[in-house]
């Protein structure tokens, strides 16, 4: 073994001290030859430079090479595949080796990360917050059924204060609505919100750059905060709002019974105020209570009047007098039926309006699982309404002068049935759009059909209806002049 201290006596003294070879030899009683052994190996370590530099170990094949390449396969189609299927499927390619060195190799592969390091970028007081989703199966204890249930959560980049809500889906509007119950949450609205690419926020990008939703801009200038968000595929970028929810399914959803989706609500709210924000934060070693209230004259106020969130459409008020929404019917007066009326949806209820602008309904929306079909009128079976033939004969009119001669031609043609197909031919307006009816009555003029079913059909192969489930409108009883089925 090498005896560094006896060599940097050697060393020291022949080069500093410059001792004569013997001289050392005779004070330390060893050999010349080790000596200049040590001497000579000194001088080559420190003036010349080895050609091949570091040594590298020899590697040996591996019964595994000629399969790296299929496993490559098998992880990119299964991620989460098993050792032990790999090595199945191995042994049916001819693999002789052992399932150990399998797992090795695995283990090696799936531990390397990220070759990009991550950086964690602190923001100044009410610049910058950000806002995600995350799905969880929750098990209540009322029903015992598992339940899919969406949270949103939004975070202020500074202090870390946290809101978390409970949703029923993702779009646009509960985005919305979510949003501005952050903002009274946290009182104010930081400079900046960074959201992930979910089409409620991002269209596409473009040139590398983001093209924003039009009305997530709207809402983003309402409440005036600059949108950003993550590059693709780079989640990292996010950490503040992704690793949030991590503290929040091991704290919040761990260990806890919740008794429905009410009950979730509750003990969610008391968390966030009494565990949440009080807790010592794993980065900034502080409340996140604390920060805040340092944060929170840096945020913008809020204005008087929150953004409406609102889904304003324009709907045909079908053949049963009722709006047709998301499975459910909502009762209009009967004398709008076939009317093209808008509607307003909030978050609870929909709003009906006659063509002048005026309120003709006001319904609270369907609960979620509910049988019954219709809202706004009794369960009781009614008598199915319809329209006084001269309304009928007016409306039409209304299409296009035109219209006039054709309906004199269906009463001159079909003198048993013409209100029979006059009350379907206003009836197509439920599923398509008033020009393309025009031009189907055209055609049919044009080659002397009289028949409400043929427009219908000529409609069913050349337009585009306005919904993408067919709405019924035939009459109970069509006296065999309807469609032949």
């Amino acid at each position: 073994m090498k005896d560094q201290q006896l060599e940097n006596t050697i060393i020291t003294l022949h080069l500093q001290k410059e001792w004569p070879i013997r001289r050392i030899s005779r004070e330390l009683n060893i050999s010349r030859k080790r000596i200049r052994r040590i001497l000579v190996s000194n001088s080559v370590l420190r003036d010349t430079t080895p050609e091949g530099g570091i040594p590298l170990k020899k590697r040996r094949p591996s019964k595994l090479d000629p399969y790296k390449e299929f496993i490559g396969e098998l992880l990119e189609k299964y991620s989460n595949i098993t050792g032990q299927r790999v090595y199945e499927h191995l042994k049916e390619k001819g693999f002789e080796g052992e399932i150990t060195i399998v797992r090795d190799y695995l283990k090696n592969i799936r531990e390397v990360g990220s070759k990009t390091p991550v950086r964690m970028i602190e923001t100044d007081p009410g610049q910058r917050a950000a806002h995600d989703w995350s799905d969880y199966d929750i098990t209540f204890t009322a029903t015992g059924k598992k339940e899919k249930v969406t949270f949103f959560s939004y975070i202020l980049s500074y202090c870390r204060r946290q809101y978390v809500g409970v949703v029923d889906d993702m779009k646009q509007q509960t985005l919305f609505r979510e949003l501005i119950a952050a903002f009274i949450y946290t009182d104010g609205v930081p400079r900046e919100i960074k959201s992930d690419n979910q089409k409620a926020c991002v269209v596409r990008w473009e040139m590398g750059k983001p093209v924003f939703n039009r009305k997530y801009l709207e809402f983003a200038t309402w409440y005036r905060f600059r949108p950003l968000t993550i590059t693709p595929r780079r989640p990292v970028e996010n950490l503040k709002v992704e690793r949030p929810f991590w503290y929040f399914e091991q704290n919040f959803l761990n260990g806890r019974t919740f008794k429905d989706r009410d009950d979730l609500k509750k003990q969610l709210r008391e968390w966030l105020t009494q565990v949440n924000d009080v807790r010592k934060h794993g980065t900034t070693k502080r409340r996140p209570i604390d920060m805040y209230t340092q944060e929170h004259p840096f945020l913008q106020p809020l204005p008087a009047n929150h953004f409406d969130t609102s889904v304003l459409i324009h709907k045909v008020v079908n053949q049963e007098s009722c709006i047709y929404w998301e499975g459910y019917q909502y009762v209009a007066p009967e004398k709008y039926m076939y009317e093209l009326c808008p509607i307003r949806i909030t978050g609870s209820h929909m709003m009906i309006y006659s063509p002048s602008g005026e309120q003709i309904a006001c319904h609270t929306l369907a609960e979620k699982g509910r049988k019954e079909r219709y809202v706004g009128i009794h369960q009781q079976p009614r008598k199915k309404p319809d329209l006084v033939i001269a309304d009928v004969i007016s409306r039409l009119e209304g299409f296009s002068p035109e219209m006039s001669e054709y309906i004199g031609h269906i009463k001159q043609h079909k003198p048993n049935s013409w209100g029979h197909h006059l009350r379907n031919l206003l009836a197509l307006k439920v599923n398509y759009r008033v020009e393309d009816i025009l031009v189907a009555v055209r055609r049919a003029w044009q080659y002397k059909v009289f028949d409400s079913g043929a427009i219908e059909r000529f409609l069913e192969n050349n337009s585009e209806p306005r919904y993408s489930i067919k709405l019924s409108f035939k009459p109970k009883n069509n006296n065999g002049y309807g469609r032949k089925k």
